[in-house]
């Protein structure tokens, strides 16, 4: 501790001798050999193979990483795809995904280093039929894959399948067994479990059914049937094949869906260590170049593979911690979660502080050789997920900035503790669980860290008020990220209703319809046809006076919130009833229909006609901020270079907000080199011109900006000066801002008026957000900057003139540079010329501390 406060049965393949290079291993069992015999394997019976997601959730706020392979094709489960995207046309799809189990409900940090098993990343082998095969082609292929092209040995293998379940009126899933035993399965080798182990669920609610697995003996030799489901290390499952038949309502009922679909996932980690025939995941081609690389750079013994009492030093187990989490900080940094203070965020800190600590207080390694692991997990991975060398070097400067800060947070907070100890009037009675909190919290300072520094001077902790504060901050945490869901969103079940009844997707191209007529802009007119109501729970042919309800009409001039743009906001009148209004609560778009959330201020039924008035100042102001959004984007790439990229936006009538990638926040010149490149492009009053490709045309536009999301086919591509089609035939060499976007944007940039970034700051480090305003905002807010810097000189002026010749006007003073430094913090000017003021106010601080200090000094005397 002081070190760390201060330096802060064999199968027939199986060859003997392997060492834990993967040069020893036969070529056929490598792990990049086991993911490829996997991925073609499935892509021979017709699977699409796709790529990983990022493990940064796309849209899914009940998430904080991507925990399972199933995770990107929740929209096809919950029938809410967008009708124009590839992925609405997945029949049969095969990957490897890139998973992060580490806080939340699937949470597996507190395990690993202590067995040879757990990790908090891993890759999850996965296949889906959506709609397509069901039970028997799914568990025909698992078996013929695992018994005949990876060779395990059938007397090694036990399946289990849902035994049913009385209470909530399920059968067995009879029909998995006899699939089992036609396939050859032994009767004695197919077991039936309950609804914990063998019944799969997305969530309280949603699709979900029974589940089959296959077991794995690495013993062997043995009846191991008692030991299916019993948390033994050496019988543990394999692959998990997911069968989709059932819809779990709000009411906890289940209903039938009227698709079935087939999830499987097998973890490539799991799988390796049994075809290479080693007892630890950690023994295998996946971590023995880790394991090495570290034994490099430490001072201690070689990897011995010990856990438990047989590892006192917890040596072995500090080898495990940080070889697994330098896997996880590397791919999860590599798509853009960066350590930070909440969220995914602060979970991935605590996992590069934890690694740091067994670094530095158990393997003896020097600073910076965390970070140097890095290359190591670029050769082991990058071949299958290339993001990581091209964010290698990113990726290594995150971790040494963290670690430099991490050691410098560890003496701040000894520091803190001694200084509470000094205070304590008992020096050997309880220590404030808020200052333990208080560290933990905000410092990252490791809790059983503060335990072992209390521990030496005879303190321990409340420990009763330290766990209350630490179940109400994960109450508070889980709230969070449970977040209130709105009932009216359409389930899968009504989805699949609407499509039996033949009820059209949404018309919504008139959004896009407006036009300029002497710089006014003219939205058009829109009257249409109530197709269906839904209220929450089910699809209804009438609504009465005062209910909430969902409406899908033929078609709309409403933008649904998507692409980080803010719904429309407007009303609804109902022929023959004009001055009845109902009011737009919110806009969304859900597998192809677009929803309205109104409060029926009348009755409303399905074939009612209705006009819909759609809040012009609102949606203008929303495109205006969104092309300034593309030519912000554009300007920082200028001025920053081209490697920045977006990590995020919103886009609303009132600002706009931008996040994206640099290390450092800008400086005062790039702040207005960035200014001056937005309002060179707002002068010029450029011509916005946008268009729809195919998607896989409009990929081969030179200087495309993308964002991690699922875009439809064919897709809309907006370009600032230059038409679309001069981009796509490659006419100019001229660089403009060309992004994929389904916005609703200016026809002409000279709207924007005026933009102003009034804050950049970073959110975590190598993230940035800007926010800004335009127009009349952006004017406001140079006017409040001018004046607040003429205070500023003001002031600077008088202390220049003279100097107070009495402590009271010298104290006067000096809290004149404290409101006026309040007022520079919290006004909304340019950012720029914020940071330029606040340097002056902390000289003018400087000098006002010291005329007191020696008036002070003067008087006393």
């Amino acid at each position: 501790m002081i070190r760390l406060l201060t330096v802060l049965h064999r199968p027939p393949w199986f060859r003997s001798g392997l060492v834990r290079s993967c040069s020893g291993l036969p070529p056929d069992r490598t792990a990049a050999r086991i993911r490829n015999t996997f991925l073609n394997f499935f892509r021979d019976r017709g699977h699409l193979l796709v790529p990983s997601a990022p493990v940064r959730p796309r849209g899914d706020p009940s998430l904080l990483f991507v925990n399972a392979g199933m995770n990107q094709f929740k929209p096809i489960l919950l029938g809410t795809v967008d009708p124009r995207s590839p992925m609405a046309s997945y029949r049969r799809v095969a990957n490897s995904q890139k998973c992060v189990r580490a806080g939340g409900k699937h949470n597996d940090l507190d395990d690993v280093g202590r067995d040879v098993y757990h990790h908090t990343f891993f890759e999850m082998m996965g296949s889906w039929s959506f709609g397509d095969y069901f039970k028997e082609e799914a568990c025909q292929m698992a078996w013929s894959l695992l018994t005949e092209h990876y060779g395990l040995p059938v007397d090694r293998l036990y399946v289990s399948y849902f035994g049913g379940d009385a209470a909530f009126g399920l059968p067995p899933d009879d029909e998995t067994r006899q699939i089992w035993l036609e396939i050859g399965v032994q009767a004695n080798r197919i077991l039936p479990f309950g609804l914990k182990e063998n019944f799969w669920e997305m969530g309280d609610s949603g699709p979900c059914g029974p589940c089959t697995e296959i077991h794995y003996d690495h013993v062997g030799g043995r009846d191991g049937a008692a030991l299916v489901n019993n948390d033994t290390p050496d019988l543990v499952e394999i692959w998990n094949l997911v069968f989709m038949q059932y819809n779990r309502e709000l009411d906890g009922s289940l209903r039938p869906l009227p698709q079935c679909s087939v999830d499987t996932g097998m973890g490539l980690e799991r799988l390796v260590r049994i075809l290479q025939n080693k007892t630890s995941n950690y023994d295998t081609d996946l971590f023995t170049p880790l394991l090495d690389h570290i034994h490099q750079v430490s001072c201690v013994d070689i990897y011995g593979g010990r856990k438990g009492s047989s590892d006192q030093e917890k040596v072995d187990m500090a080898y495990r911690v940080v070889a697994d989490h330098i896997r996880t900080l590397s791919v999860c940094i590599a798509d853009g979660i960066h350590p930070g203070m909440s969220g995914a965020e602060l979970v991935l800190r605590r996992i590069l502080r934890r690694a740091l600590r067994f670094c530095v207080e158990v393997l003896q390694a020097p600073q910076g050789s965390l970070a140097g692991l890095v290359p190591t997990v670029t050769h082991i991975l990058g071949d299958v997920y290339p993001e990581l060398h091209s964010e290698k070097d990113r990726i290594m400067d995150v971790i040494n900035e963290n670690e430099a800060q991490f050691l410098s947070s560890l003496q701040q907070g000894s520091r803190l503790i001694h200084r509470t100890l000094n205070r304590m009037e008992n020096k050997h009675g309880l220590f404030p669980a808020s200052v333990a909190w208080s560290l933990h919290r905000d410092l990252g300072f490791p809790l059983d860290l503060v335990d072992l520094v209390l521990e030496e001077r005879g303190v321990r902790v409340d420990r009763e008020e330290l766990d209350r504060l630490i179940s109400e901050n994960h109450k508070v945490v889980s709230e969070s990220q449970s977040g209130p869901q709105s009932q009216l969103s359409l389930d899968i079940l009504s989805l699949s209703e609407l499509q039996r009844l033949g009820v059209p997707h949404t018309n919504d191209s008139l959004k896009y319809q407006y036009s300029l007529d002497r710089d006014r802009y003219v939205f058009p007119a829109c009257c249409a046809v109530i197709l269906a109501l839904y209220d929450g729970h089910s699809l209804r042919s009438e609504v009465s006076e005062g209910q909430r309800c969902a409406v899908i009409l033929d078609r709309t001039c409403f933008y649904a919130e998507q692409g980080g743009q803010s719904h429309d906001q407007g009303y609804f009148t109902r022929n023959g009833s004009k001055d009845v209004v109902y009011p737009v609560d919110a806009v969304e778009q859900v597998g192809g229909y677009v929803v309205h959330h109104v409060t029926t201020s009348e009755c409303l039924k399905t074939g009612d006609q209705v006009e819909l008035h759609l809040d012009q100042v609102n949606r203008l102001s929303c495109m205006v901020k969104h092309t300034a959004t593309h030519v912000l984007n554009f300007a920082l790439r200028k001025v920053l270079g081209p490697s920045i990229q977006q990590r995020g936006s919103h886009v609303s009538a009132e600002r706009l907000r931008f996040d994206f990638t640099t290390k450092v926040s800008l400086s005062v010149s790039q702040l207005q080199q960035v200014e001056s490149c937005v309002m060179d492009v707002i002068s010029a009053n450029q011509r916005v011109y946008s268009e729809e490709l195919p998607l896989l045309s409009a990929k081969t536009i030179s200087g495309l900006r993308t964002v991690d999301e699922v875009y439809p086919d064919p897709v809309r591509v907006v370009s600032v000066g230059i038409p679309v089609s001069e981009l796509l035939n490659d006419q100019t060499d001229k660089q403009t801002s060309v992004e994929l976007c389904c916005g609703t944007h200016l026809l002409q940039t000279g709207f924007i008026q005026d933009l102003v970034i009034v804050s950049e700051r970073q959110m975590v480090r190598g993230i940035s957000r800007i926010v800004a305003v335009t127009g009349r905002d952006a004017t406001r807010a140079r006017e409040l900057g001018q004046a607040v810097a003429q205070d500023v000189d003001s002031l600077s002026a008088r202390l220049a003139g003279s100097t107070p010749s009495s402590l009271v006007s010298a104290h006067c003073l000096a809290k004149e540079v404290g409101i006026l430094s309040d007022a520079v913090d919290n006004t909304p000017i340019p950012q720029w010329q914020r940071r330029d003021l606040q340097n002056q106010l902390k000289v003018l601080q400087r000098t006002t501390n010291t005329t007191v200090r020696k008036l002070e000094v003067r008087e006393f005397v």
